[in-house]
């Protein structure tokens, strides 16, 4: 039972309404947004040569028998660390990027 046709599909008002509703999600689902069509990306001059810095590291030829050497060495437990070494050349690529 109904009260004043509110619930009723006989409502043309209703039936009206669910369907416009409906044509309006079928809309928005079919029709790509303006804004998502318009979007881009950009990268920053820093970010464009980082870009390029990391492809040149991945095409630098690598001494795998010198790899292979030292891997040897760390699984064998016989790769010693020289910390003197080390820092100083921890020392000179700071120098070099931050110029100090």
């Amino acid at each position: 039972m109904s009260i004043n046709n509110i619930n009723s599909s006989n409502n043309p008002q209703i039936e009206s309404q669910r369907i416009q509703q409906q044509n309006a999600r079928k809309e928005a689902v079919a029709s790509p947004s303006v804004a998502a069509q318009e979007d881009s990306v950009s990268l920053t001059q820093s970010a464009q040569e980082l870009n390029k810095l990391q492809a040149q590291a991945y095409e630098a030829p690598v001494n795998k028998e010198k790899v292979a050497e030292i891997r040897n060495s760390i699984l064998n437990g016989e790769y010693r660390v020289n910390p003197e070494a080390l820092a100083s050349k921890i020392a000179k690529i700071e120098s070099e990027i931050f110029g100090a």
